[in-house]
């Protein structure tokens, strides 16, 4: 018998860090080097599955992934899209610094509406630089006092980096947290 569970998953970031990108590596396997500005929110669904770890019982998760517009003037319409969801995958862009540094606010923001979700960072578009680059950039960025963020990937969209495991992973802590 598999369990069938929906859960609502989020992508925050600012505008033009690759959240659109990373979904539709995640549900298509497609990339595309077009760039099309999210507009509000637009919802895509995957189901992810995989065996409960204790007793070989098949897990079916539906995720409800909502990319959420990056751009500042649906900010006020935010909070109102994170409402009830399980988790987030909070997104910058390892090219363009200031994406990292507002990493941080997006999980306060998550965290606040949804004190019990849980938290994945990636770092995209990390096939554009070295881990070096990349670990220097993270390096002061204080997330260890949020317990609810799971791990740090460097994703790329573009050659499928870390994709997949971030949201297989984020699919197993918010089922075994039910």
């Amino acid at each position: 018998m598999t369990a069938k569970i929906s859960k609502k998953v989020c992508l925050l970031g600012d505008f033009s860090v690759g959240k659109t990108s990373l979904i539709r590596r995640f549900v298509e396997r497609k990339f595309s080097e077009n760039y099309l500005s999210t507009v509000g929110v637009t919802i895509s669904k995957k189901t992810v599955e995989f065996l409960h770890n204790s007793q070989d019982i098949p897990i079916s998760i539906q995720l409800l992934i909502w990319d959420l517009a990056g751009n500042t003037r649906f900010k006020s319409i935010l909070p109102s899209y994170l409402n009830g969801s399980s988790g987030a995958v909070v997104v910058g862009d390892v090219t363009r610094q200031a994406t990292i540094d507002h990493i941080v606010n997006h999980v306060e923001l998550f965290l606040s509406i949804n004190p019990q979700g849980y938290i994945i960072v990636a770092l995209n578009k990390s096939d554009l630089l070295n881990r070096d680059q990349i670990f220097n950039q993270i390096s002061d960025m204080s997330l260890t006092t949020f317990t609810q963020v799971l791990g740090i990937y460097q994703t790329s969209a573009k050659n499928g980096w870390e994709v997949d495991e971030l949201f297989h992973k984020l699919a197993q802590k918010m089922y075994k947290s039910q």
